[in-house]
């Protein structure tokens, strides 16, 4: 295993995690193609484009590396191509796809990303390097495939990975809860066991696992469709408490807020020994969490204030902004004194150095660069900042051509619920399902062509189905719309209501999630293009 570290300075340590994915807007004037999206526009309209590490849009502050502002034209994302034995083969344009297909040369293999397979092998295939470059995030991953020169990167293909890391979190905290009832009605008097279970050594939480878990599913399904030689990953080193005291230095390390303090006797100083929320004075005070911890809240001493009981109760596990929506004063001053949640930051510290050491047993040369050599990069070449262009300047990057493509949106979506019944809302069971994934041959997460023709609904419908075992299908399309239909049971497979294009199953059972890229898949179904952002 060959690993080459080209950056040995710090990571800046002022640098913020990135939060979320921005979406790119096909709806900008002007005359685009289907399925291309237009960036040429002036620097003041893609302040949308900035987020994450806090820095502020390209129009206010210009790039100082460039002499002038470099335009990109607009295209579409490469198609991968396969050999008749299924050797990943160098990807093409999507006119040459579409050429390849027309004539009956190759077929269809995968379509969410688009995969077809040649039917004749090459006389001389030829491959170039390839790299796929990884920018790790807390709740989405920047992929970017590039074909690497002497003088520039080409980007072929652009993908973001949202992960769900809150979903499996929660998941754990209902099955507990489940776990707990359960074991307190059938064996009220079992002992309580809690230290017979060993944990491996690199261990991580299953919401943390998931994040590494999908990167390197996503690299090995790349790899099996391009001819990739190298990765480049980039991986930041966050200071938290640099983040929330940027004068910390040397012991303040040590000392954190509480530093000589009980939490009550911190937070009657820090609110005068009144309710946050009324000013009461000379009550009985209770702590109380600003962003309420059934909501995903921390018991942080940054998250609590002083609240009287009337209080209390009145916000309950309202959003602060909603319960003092007619105080706005008091509203802003609570809001000053609040910090900027730290969560998303801590598990891409925790996740960093498990995924570059699985990154390391591939068989790949795997380079390791830093959130600064990024940022510098994208200034450089005055490129808009979304997790899948930071992806594209990561490491060692000369010049980028060809950035301005759609880009894939992925989603995780588990395997699937150990709960077997829905609840109501008293909590008791209402219904139970099926053990078979499969009703009528579809299964939930399928992406089908439903022709509803004696419903309200009538029509032709391309989506995410869910199914149910009675055969009445729900259909979520590209507006975000569900549609029902009930399935026709007819002998003949070309006379049925629906027809799947992409069947859940085609993913490899190790993986997590469902392609969740709308917008692309519905405008391929209807022949306008290989691939857009939704």
């Amino acid at each position: 295993m060959q690993s080459t570290l080209k950056n040995k300075s710090k990571t800046h340590s002022g640098v913020l995690p990135q939060l979320r994915t921005l979406e790119v807007s096909v709806d900008a004037p002007g005359k685009v193609k289907s399925g291309t999206i237009e960036t040429d526009l002036p620097l003041a309209n893609q302040a949308d484009f900035q987020h994450g590490r806090g820095e502020r849009p390209a129009a206010a502050r210009p790039s100082p590396f460039s002499c002038k502002s470099r335009k990109e034209k607009s295209g579409l994302t490469r198609v991968f191509v396969l050999s008749k034995d299924g050797t990943p083969l160098m990807p093409c344009h999507a006119a040459r796809a579409r050429e390849l297909l027309t004539k009956y040369k190759a077929v269809v293999v995968r379509r969410y990303p688009f995969v077809i397979r040649l039917k004749h092998d090459p006389n001389e295939p030829k491959t170039q390097p390839v790299a796929i470059k990884i920018d790790p995030g807390a709740k989405t991953t920047g992929i970017a495939i590039v074909r690497v020169t002497s003088t520039a990167y080409h980007v072929l293909h652009l993908s973001e990975l949202t992960h769900r890391g809150a979903e499996i979190k929660d998941s754990l905290a209902q099955r507990r809860s489940f776990r707990h009832n359960r074991r307190n009605r059938k064996t009220r008097y079992r002992s309580p066991r809690f230290n017979n279970r060993t944990r491996p050594s690199a261990w991580l939480p299953p919401s943390l696992q998931s994040r590494v878990d999908n990167v390197l599913s996503w690299v090995g399904r790349y790899r099996c469709w391009t001819p990739i030689t190298d990765i480049v990953v980039e991986m930041v080193r966050f200071d938290t408490q640099l983040l929330v005291n940027p004068e910390i230095t040397g012991i303040g390390y040590q000392n954190g807020t509480l530093a000589g303090y009980e939490q009550r006797e911190y937070l009657l100083e820090k609110w005068g020994r009144k309710c946050a929320y009324c000013g009461a004075e000379n009550a009985s005070l209770e702590i109380d969490h600003v962003h309420p911890r059934s909501k995903g809240g921390t018991d942080k001493v940054s998250n609590l204030v002083l609240a009287c009981h009337k209080c209390n109760q009145a916000k309950g596990n309202q959003p602060i902004e909603i319960f003092l929506r007619d105080d706005p004063e008091r509203f802003n001053r609570i809001k000053s004194q609040l910090q900027t949640s730290l969560k998303e930051t801590a598990a891409v510290n925790a996740t960093r150095i498990k995924m570059l050491k699985e990154l390391f047993k591939s068989e790949l040369p795997v380079e390791v660069s830093t959130g600064g050599k990024t940022k510098y990069n994208r200034a450089r070449l005055n490129i808009p900042k979304t997790h899948a262009l930071d992806a594209a300047c990561t490491g060692e990057t000369p010049r980028v051509e060809g950035w301005n493509i759609a880009v894939l949106s992925i989603k995780a979506g588990g395997r699937g619920a150990y709960q077997r019944t829905r609840l109501d809302k008293y909590g008791f069971p209402r219904g139970y399902l099926t053990k078979q994934k499969k009703a009528k041959g579809f299964q939930t997460g399928d992406i089908v062509r439903a022709s509803v023709t004696n419903s309200k609904k009538a029509g032709v419908h391309i989506g995410r189905v869910a199914i149910r075992a009675t055969g009445s299908f729900d259909i979520q399309t590209l507006t975000g719309t569900h549609s029902r239909y009930r399935t026709q049971t007819l002998p003949s497979p070309n006379k049925r209501m629906a027809t799947t294009i992409q069947q859940g199953t085609a993913i490899p059972p190790t993986a997590k999630q469902w392609v969740s890229s709308h917008d692309f898949y519905m405008r391929y179904a209807e022949g306008l293009v290989v691939g857009s952002t939704w």
